[in-house]
């Protein structure tokens, strides 16, 4: 029986939890996912987990945050004076804002907390320093 391998385009069904169950994400509401193994646009760990499998076989894998989308890193948490944030905008823990950076690019960042006088925003990926357990199922090797 064939087995995906790098190079390979493949077709997967596949559901995202935490390793207290809970689901961060899934597949099965909306089709399947096509990606080639190799090209980066995935993390990781889920290409590697898929390597090796054959059409119709399924498993669950739980992947470390070095292999998914990395460490914590606490200096890119800032604090902010409150004062920078526009007086009209409303902000809420767990809201995500897109900012410019000093280098003219923009970044994503997650409002952590509120005070009265600071915001704490949060630059990392919000799966970062999480392990990710994925339930996965090999549709096809196209």
């Amino acid at each position: 029986m064939t087995q995906a391998k790098e190079g390979d385009t493949v077709t997967v069904h596949y559901t995202g939890k935490f390793e207290d169950g809970t689901v961060f994400d899934t597949s099965r509401e909306r089709g399947p996912m096509q990606f080639t193994i190799g090209q980066g646009r995935l993390i990781p760990g889920f290409e590697q987990a898929v390597v090796g499998m054959a059409p119709g076989e399924s498993k669950s894998t739980t992947v470390p945050p070095e292999q998914a989308y990395g460490p914590h890193n606490n200096e890119m948490v800032q604090v902010i004076d409150r004062k920078q944030v526009p007086p009209d905008m409303q902000l809420e823990v767990g809201q995500q804002l897109e900012v410019r950076r000093p280098d003219g690019q923009t970044g994503i960042v997650t409002v952590r907390d509120l005070s009265d006088s600071t915001v704490t925003l949060d630059a990392n990926h919000p799966l970062a320093g999480r392990s990710l357990v994925f339930d996965i199922e090999l549709v096809e090797i196209v």
